[in-house]
């Protein structure tokens, strides 16, 4: 499996060369950073990797498609328009686009969908996140995915009942409300916790990233997955088989 990583001079970019550097079963084809020839890079190549900016992304993405390359998408930010062309996309290449790479997070995912429906009533749900100073969207897109299978295990839609942090006279908390909190600070490479908050007693369900290492684990799974594959858009419950 011949890989390509965009944004290689990058923080994930350099983790998913060393990635492929220790991988029997793949093998760096090119890596490629801004300005860099990208239809160069993916001739010849069975896949890409790419964590970089939704825009460059993109523009990525239709390479691939024009190419037949497989595409692995780890960027987060996308607007809903952005996501309509990802979709596009995978209606004639395979594309695995997930918010979060990361095997454990993904196991995370499927708890809370577990502990949403049986907290159910008398809970108040919050979500905290924290990454790095450098990290430029808000709040992360794994913090949104847990919001969202919360909401949707008890049958709510995020976008009305989702708060994005709070401040002055606020009054009091709607019982259907799920708040998010962001911090941004020195090199915390990504924590997630979600707290359901009851009468007298909480339950914290947390993913703490020591290492992007495991981002770029989950992605090589994730190019793994789509071998084979001649369309299609999947995400990381898919690749790990928790449908």
């Amino acid at each position: 499996m011949r890989c390509a990583i965009a944004g290689k001079n990058g923080r994930m970019g350099k983790t998913l060369v060393a990635a492929l550097a220790a991988a029997p079963d793949a093998e760096l084809a090119a890596a490629f950073d801004l300005g860099d020839d990208v239809e160069a890079a993916l001739s010849g190549t069975d896949c890409l990797i790419d964590f970089t900016r939704p825009e460059g992304t993109l523009e990525h993405l239709e390479i691939c498609r024009r190419r037949g390359v497989h595409a692995v998408i780890g960027t987060t930010g996308f607007s809903p328009e952005q996501k309509k062309r990802i979709e596009a996309a995978a209606r004639e290449i395979p594309v695995v686009c997930a918010p979060n790479m990361a095997v454990g997070v993904n196991a995370v995912f499927k708890l809370l969908d577990v502990a949403a429906r049986i907290l159910n009533e008398g809970y108040d749900i919050e979500v905290i996140e924290a990454h790095h100073r450098h990290k430029v969207d808000a709040p992360s897109g794994t913090a949104l995915r847990m919001g969202e299978v919360v909401a949707a295990a008890l049958g709510r839609n995020l976008d009305d009942c989702a708060v994005y942090g709070r401040a002055g006279h606020t009054g009091e908390r709607p019982v259907t409300q799920i708040g998010f909190s962001t911090i941004r600070g020195g090199d915390i490479v990504g924590d997630h916790t979600v707290l359901f908050a009851g009468a007298g007693e909480r339950i914290e369900i947390t993913h703490k990233s020591a290492s992007r290492m495991s981002y770029a684990l989950g992605s090589l799974r994730a190019a793994r997955f789509l071998r084979g594959r001649a369309s299609g858009l999947f995400d990381m419950q898919d690749v790990l088989g928790l449908r």
